[in-house]
Protein backbone atom coordinates (compact mmCIF):
# COMPACT_ATOMS: atom_id res chain seq x y z
CA UNK A 1 0.00 0.00 0.00
CA UNK A 2 1.01 3.58 -0.65
CA UNK A 3 -0.44 6.63 1.10
CA UNK A 4 0.15 9.95 -0.61
CA UNK A 5 -0.02 12.85 1.84
CA UNK A 6 0.71 16.55 2.14
CA UNK A 7 2.98 18.37 4.58
CA UNK A 8 2.75 16.93 8.09
CA UNK A 9 2.81 20.43 9.55
CA UNK A 10 -0.37 21.54 7.80
CA UNK A 11 -2.33 18.67 6.27
CA UNK A 12 -5.03 17.65 8.73
CA UNK A 13 -6.77 15.67 5.99
CA UNK A 14 -3.63 13.59 5.46
CA UNK A 15 -3.08 13.00 9.16
CA UNK A 16 -6.33 11.09 9.67
CA UNK A 17 -5.78 8.06 7.39
CA UNK A 18 -2.08 8.04 8.27
CA UNK A 19 -2.98 7.62 11.95
CA UNK A 20 -5.44 4.86 11.05
CA UNK A 21 -2.84 2.93 9.07
CA UNK A 22 -0.32 3.30 11.88
CA UNK A 23 -2.83 2.16 14.49
CA UNK A 24 -3.78 -0.80 12.30
CA UNK A 25 -0.12 -1.82 12.24
CA UNK A 26 -0.04 -2.32 8.49
CA UNK A 27 3.07 -1.53 6.45
CA UNK A 28 2.76 1.15 3.81
CA UNK A 29 4.85 3.42 1.66
CA UNK A 30 4.50 7.10 2.54
CA UNK A 31 4.75 9.51 -0.37
CA UNK A 32 4.80 13.14 0.68
CA UNK A 33 3.93 16.05 -1.61
CA UNK A 34 4.89 19.55 -0.53
CA UNK A 35 1.81 21.76 -0.55
CA UNK A 36 1.45 25.41 -1.53
CA UNK A 37 4.07 25.16 -4.27
CA UNK A 38 3.88 25.88 -7.99
CA UNK A 39 4.58 22.20 -8.62
CA UNK A 40 2.09 20.80 -6.10
CA UNK A 41 -0.74 19.95 -8.49
CA UNK A 42 1.62 18.39 -11.03
CA UNK A 43 3.11 16.17 -8.31
CA UNK A 44 -0.31 15.08 -7.03
CA UNK A 45 -1.81 14.44 -10.47
CA UNK A 46 -0.19 11.03 -11.12
CA UNK A 47 -1.60 9.73 -7.85
CA UNK A 48 -5.03 11.27 -7.32
CA UNK A 49 -8.00 11.55 -9.69
CA UNK A 50 -9.36 14.42 -7.58
CA UNK A 51 -6.13 16.39 -7.60
CA UNK A 52 -6.07 16.41 -3.80
CA UNK A 53 -4.32 14.49 -1.03
CA UNK A 54 -4.58 12.17 0.76
CA UNK A 55 -4.97 9.25 -1.59
CA UNK A 56 -4.45 5.55 -0.87
CA UNK A 57 -3.20 3.13 -3.51
CA UNK A 58 -3.63 -0.55 -2.78
CA UNK A 59 -3.06 -2.71 -5.82
CA UNK A 60 -5.70 -1.71 -8.34
CA UNK A 61 -7.64 0.26 -5.75
CA UNK A 62 -7.19 4.03 -5.67
CA UNK A 63 -9.14 5.65 -2.84
CA UNK A 64 -9.22 9.40 -2.33
CA UNK A 65 -10.85 11.42 0.46
CA UNK A 66 -9.81 10.86 4.07
CA UNK A 67 -13.09 9.35 5.26
CA UNK A 68 -13.36 7.00 2.30
CA UNK A 69 -9.79 5.82 2.92
CA UNK A 70 -10.53 5.12 6.57
CA UNK A 71 -13.69 3.19 5.70
CA UNK A 72 -11.73 1.17 3.16
CA UNK A 73 -9.08 0.33 5.74
CA UNK A 74 -11.72 -0.73 8.27
CA UNK A 75 -13.15 -3.17 5.72
CA UNK A 76 -9.74 -4.29 4.50
CA UNK A 77 -8.45 -5.03 8.01
CA UNK A 78 -11.40 -6.02 10.20
CA UNK A 79 -9.04 -7.56 12.74
CA UNK A 80 -7.73 -4.07 13.52
CA UNK A 81 -11.13 -3.13 15.04
CA UNK A 82 -11.00 0.40 13.68
CA UNK A 83 -14.68 1.03 14.50
CA UNK A 84 -16.46 0.19 17.78
CA UNK A 85 -17.80 -3.37 17.87
CA UNK A 86 -21.26 -2.37 19.11
CA UNK A 87 -23.60 -1.40 16.25
CA UNK A 88 -25.06 1.65 18.00
CA UNK A 89 -21.66 2.93 19.11
CA UNK A 90 -20.34 2.31 15.61
CA UNK A 91 -23.15 4.38 14.07
CA UNK A 92 -22.52 7.20 16.53
CA UNK A 93 -18.77 7.07 15.80
CA UNK A 94 -19.50 7.37 12.09
CA UNK A 95 -21.81 10.30 12.80
CA UNK A 96 -19.06 12.05 14.78
CA UNK A 97 -16.62 11.52 11.90
CA UNK A 98 -19.11 12.79 9.34
CA UNK A 99 -19.76 15.91 11.39
CA UNK A 100 -16.04 16.62 11.52
CA UNK A 101 -15.64 15.79 7.85
CA UNK A 102 -18.26 18.27 6.66
CA UNK A 103 -18.70 20.71 9.53
CA UNK A 104 -16.94 23.21 11.79
CA UNK A 105 -16.14 25.46 8.85
CA UNK A 106 -15.43 28.51 10.99
CA UNK A 107 -12.90 26.65 13.13
CA UNK A 108 -11.24 25.23 10.02
CA UNK A 109 -10.97 28.63 8.35
CA UNK A 110 -9.96 30.67 11.36
CA UNK A 111 -7.63 28.10 12.95
CA UNK A 112 -5.98 26.01 10.23
CA UNK A 113 -3.74 23.24 11.46
CA UNK A 114 -0.17 24.39 11.95
CA UNK A 115 1.95 22.23 14.22
CA UNK A 116 4.65 24.90 14.41
CA UNK A 117 2.29 27.56 15.76
CA UNK A 118 1.77 28.62 19.36
CA UNK A 119 -0.40 31.68 19.87
CA UNK A 120 -3.47 32.98 21.65
CA UNK A 121 -6.10 33.83 19.07
CA UNK A 122 -9.09 36.14 19.37
CA UNK A 123 -11.83 33.94 17.98
CA UNK A 124 -15.07 34.87 16.27
CA UNK A 125 -18.41 33.89 17.77
CA UNK A 126 -18.88 31.34 14.98
CA UNK A 127 -15.62 29.63 15.85
CA UNK A 128 -16.44 29.76 19.55
CA UNK A 129 -19.76 28.07 18.77
CA UNK A 130 -17.86 25.33 16.91
CA UNK A 131 -15.63 24.81 19.95
CA UNK A 132 -18.59 24.64 22.32
CA UNK A 133 -20.17 22.00 20.11
CA UNK A 134 -16.98 19.93 20.02
CA UNK A 135 -16.58 20.25 23.78
CA UNK A 136 -20.14 19.02 24.36
CA UNK A 137 -19.69 16.18 21.89
CA UNK A 138 -16.43 14.96 23.38
CA UNK A 139 -17.81 15.12 26.91
CA UNK A 140 -21.02 13.33 25.93
CA UNK A 141 -19.29 10.56 23.99
CA UNK A 142 -16.76 9.97 26.76
CA UNK A 143 -19.60 9.74 29.27
CA UNK A 144 -21.77 7.43 27.17
CA UNK A 145 -19.22 5.19 25.47
CA UNK A 146 -15.80 5.79 27.00
CA UNK A 147 -15.80 3.42 29.97
CA UNK A 148 -13.45 0.94 28.30
CA UNK A 149 -10.52 3.29 27.73
CA UNK A 150 -9.37 6.91 27.33
CA UNK A 151 -10.77 7.52 23.84
CA UNK A 152 -14.19 8.66 22.63
CA UNK A 153 -15.51 5.12 22.46
CA UNK A 154 -13.19 3.59 25.04
CA UNK A 155 -10.79 1.85 22.66
CA UNK A 156 -9.15 3.89 19.90
CA UNK A 157 -11.22 4.22 16.71
CA UNK A 158 -11.35 6.15 13.46
CA UNK A 159 -13.30 8.83 15.33
CA UNK A 160 -10.17 9.59 17.34
CA UNK A 161 -8.14 9.96 14.15
CA UNK A 162 -10.67 12.49 12.93
CA UNK A 163 -10.45 14.64 16.05
CA UNK A 164 -6.68 14.54 16.58
CA UNK A 165 -6.13 17.49 14.20
CA UNK A 166 -8.73 19.41 16.21
CA UNK A 167 -6.74 18.80 19.38
CA UNK A 168 -3.69 20.30 17.66
CA UNK A 169 -5.70 23.38 16.74
CA UNK A 170 -6.76 23.89 20.33
CA UNK A 171 -3.12 23.68 21.41
CA UNK A 172 -1.83 25.94 18.63
CA UNK A 173 -4.39 28.70 19.16
CA UNK A 174 -4.44 28.70 22.96
CA UNK A 175 -7.96 27.31 23.35
CA UNK A 176 -8.84 26.26 26.91
CA UNK A 177 -11.88 24.00 26.82
CA UNK A 178 -12.78 24.99 30.37
CA UNK A 179 -13.81 28.34 28.85
CA UNK A 180 -16.30 26.48 26.65
CA UNK A 181 -18.17 24.40 29.20
CA UNK A 182 -15.71 21.59 29.81
CA UNK A 183 -15.66 20.08 33.29
CA UNK A 184 -12.51 18.08 32.61
CA UNK A 185 -13.48 15.19 30.33
CA UNK A 186 -12.96 17.01 27.02
CA UNK A 187 -9.66 18.53 28.09
CA UNK A 188 -8.35 15.18 29.30
CA UNK A 189 -9.38 13.57 26.02
CA UNK A 190 -7.61 16.32 24.08
CA UNK A 191 -4.42 15.65 26.04
CA UNK A 192 -4.80 11.91 25.38
CA UNK A 193 -4.94 12.45 21.62
CA UNK A 194 -1.76 14.51 21.64
CA UNK A 195 0.08 11.86 23.67
CA UNK A 196 -0.61 8.84 21.44
CA UNK A 197 2.54 7.28 19.93
CA UNK A 198 1.06 7.61 16.43
CA UNK A 199 0.48 11.35 16.72
CA UNK A 200 3.87 11.89 18.31
CA UNK A 201 5.47 10.10 15.36
CA UNK A 202 3.53 12.32 12.94
CA UNK A 203 4.61 15.42 14.88
CA UNK A 204 8.24 14.30 14.73
CA UNK A 205 7.84 14.14 10.96
CA UNK A 206 6.56 17.71 10.99
CA UNK A 207 9.59 18.77 13.03
CA UNK A 208 11.88 17.16 10.49
CA UNK A 209 10.09 19.08 7.74
CA UNK A 210 10.85 22.28 9.61
CA UNK A 211 14.51 21.40 10.05
CA UNK A 212 14.97 20.91 6.31
CA UNK A 213 12.98 24.03 5.48
CA UNK A 214 9.93 22.10 4.21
Amino acid sequence: MELVIGDKTYSSWSMRPWLVLKRAGKPFVETRVKLRQATTQAEIAPHSPSGWVPVLKDGEAVVWDSLAICEYLAERFPEAALWPADAVARAVARSACAEMHSGFQSLRGECPMDLRLTTVAELSEATQANIRRITRMWSDLRSRYGAGGPFLFGAWSIADAFYTPVATRFRSYGVHLSDYGDHGAAGAYCDTLLATPEFMEWEQGALEESEVGG
